[in-house]
């Protein structure tokens, strides 16, 4: 019986040896693909799913004025361009310009305020426009609205500053 043992062995990997160098089975199937897509806005280039919140949109900048200016010049910046915003269909985006930390001090005419970095009870006023001809204040919590529908939408936001208050 000792000599029937290696035989059968030898003849079961001889057939499976066979059967595995013969197997070009043509298998054929499908794989799903999904999406989900939900409603989003670029703003100055950068994606923001609907939740997003504390976002940086840009900076007002005034550039350096010397303490006798009457009036400088500046608009939100993002890098070099005006501020854009784009929404999904269906989205209408609106801008909602809240109060700042010194909103409210200094004597200047304007309704925002920025406070002087090393004098305190020091601020310099402005206001902010929604349109070139400085003729529409945004108040303090006020809104833009934006076109919607997808299209991209370029928003100039002037900001002349005007004197500061002198303590």
């Amino acid at each position: 019986m000792m000599t029937m043992k290696p035989i059968i062995s030898t003849a079961l990997f001889s057939v499976a040896a066979l059967t595995a160098s013969s197997a070009n089975a043509a298998i054929t199937g499908t794989v799903d693909a999904t999406i989900t897509l939900e409603a989003g806005c670029k703003v100055n280039g950068q994606t923001f799913d609907n939740s997003t919140a504390g976002a940086d949109f840009g900076v007002i900048d005034f550039g350096t004025q010397n303490t006798l200016f009457t009036e400088a010049d500046s608009q939100i910046l993002s890098g070099a361009s005006a501020f854009t915003v784009q929404c999904s269909n269906g989205i209408t985006p609106i801008l909602s310009f809240n109060a700042g930390l010194h909103d409210g001090d200094g004597a200047g005419l304007g309704l925002h305020a920025m406070a002087h970095q090393t004098e305190a009870g020091q601020f310099v006023t402005y206001n902010l426009y929604s349109d070139a001809t400085r003729l529409a204040v945004i108040p303090v919590g006020g809104d833009v609205t934006l076109a919607g529908g997808g299209a991209l939408s370029k928003q100039s936001i002037s900001t002349p500053a005007p004197l500061a208050k002198r303590a």
